[in-house]
C-alpha cells in the first residue's frame, strides 16, 4: 500500500513507519485536527498491515477485515475503528472513507495483481482517494476539490508501487505493475526478483512515470483552491516532494536499489511548497 502523502496513506507492505516518504499529520496541519488524522492513520495501518500479513490466509484477513468495518459503527469490533468512529465522533461522511479503504485491503487480500493501468487506477480510487478526500472533508473543503486531489493521492500511491516493486514482489508475491504492460513488453513477473531491472522493466516504468507525472500536474493547482492556507501549504510540500521522487526514478532503477529523497531534497521541497502558497493570493 501507499504511504503517508499530503494525507496519511498507508504504508507500503512490509514498511516500518519512520520509512515512508510523506509526513503523516504534519505539524503545518491544526493541532486540533491532528488527532483524527492520526486515528485515520493507525485504522488504515492496521488494516493495512492485516492485508499483508504472511502467516494468515485470504479468508483469516477478510474475517479480521471485517472487524475493522464493524468497528466503523462504534459499537463492537476492531479497536482502530472504533477508536477512529470515537475521534471523528461519528461523522458518516469521514468514516466512509475509511470503509473505501477496506475495499482495496479486501482485494490485496485475495489478489496480487493488476491487469491494466486502468485496474490500477480502480484499485487506487480505493486505496488512495479516500484519504485525500477524509482530509478534504476534514478540513471542509469544497467538494469539487476532491477530483484533484484523487490524481494527486494516486500519483503517490504509484510512486510508492515503483519504489518498492521488488520488495513487494519478493515477499507477498504481489505486482502492481500492468500485467498487459508487462507482458507486451516481454517482461516475466519473475523479473522483478532479480537485482536490477532491464530494459522491459526500464520500459514499463517510465510508462507508468508518464502517467504518474500527468496525474501530478493535474492536481498543480490543488494548493491554490483550498481556502486552507495549513493544508494548501501541506498539499503543495507533497507535489513538490512526489515531483522530485518521480524524477529519481526516471534515473533508477529500483531494483537495485532503495530510491528515495534524501533529507536535503525533502527540505528543498518543503521550502518550495511553503513558499509556492505563501506567494499565491489569499
Amino acid at each position: 500500500m501507499a504511504r503517508a502523502g499530503a494525507v496519511p496513506l498507508p504504508a507500503s507492505a512490509g514498511k516500518q513507519h519512520g520509512d515512508e516518504n510523506f509526513p503523516v499529520a504534519s505539524l503545518l496541519l491544526s493541532s486540533a485536527l491532528r488527532p483524527k488524522i492520526l486515528a485515520f492513520y493507525r485504522f488504515a495501518r492496521a488494516a493495512d498491515d492485516i492485508a499483508d500479513a504472511p502467516e494468515l490466509d485470504s479468508t483469516a484477513k477478510l474475517q479480521r477485515l471485517d472487524e475493522f468495518e464493524r468497528g466503523l459503527s462504534g459499537l463492537a469490533g476492531a479497536p482502530q475503528a472504533l477508536a477512529l468512529h470515537a475521534a471523528v465522533m461519528g461523522d458518516s461522511r469521514l468514516l466512509g472513507h475509511a470503509a473505501t479503504l477496506l475495499h482495496a485491503f479486501r482485494r490485496d487480500a485475495m489478489t496480487d495483481r493488476c491487469r491494466s493501468w486502468a485496474d490500477l487506477m480502480a484499485y487506487c480510487a480505493c486505496s488512495a482517494a479516500p484519504v485525500g478526500r477524509f482530509l478534504l472533508d476534514l478540513h471542509d473543503q469544497p467538494h469539487h476539490l476532491h477530483a484533484s486531489a484523487d490524481n494527486l493521492c494516486a500519483a503517490l500511491q504509484v510512486l510508492n508501487h515503483l519504489q518498492d516493486c521488488g520488495t513487494d514482489y519478493r515477499a507477498l508475491g504481489r505486482i502492481y505493475l500492468p500485467a498487459d504492460w508487462m507482458a507486451a513488453s516481454g517482461l516475466a513477473p519473475n523479473a522483478l526478483a532479480a537485482d536490477q531491472g532491464d530494459e522491459s522493466l526500464r520500459h514499463v516504468i517510465d510508462l507508468m512515470l508518464d502517467r504518474t507525472e500527468m496525474l501530478i500536474e493535474q492536481a498543480q493547482a490543488l494548493p491554490r483552491a483550498m481556502n486552507n492556507r495549513r493544508l494548501a501549504m501541506e498539499t503543495a510540500i507533497t507535489i513538490a516532494i512526489a515531483r522530485r521522487l518521480a524524477a529519481l526514478l526516471r534515473r533508477h532503477d529500483p531494483l537495485a536499489q532503495r530510491v528515495g529523497l534524501s533529507p536535503w531534497a525533502y527540505a528543498a521541497a518543503f521550502i518550495g511548497g511553503m513558499v509556492s502558497v505563501m506567494r499565491s493570493p489569499a
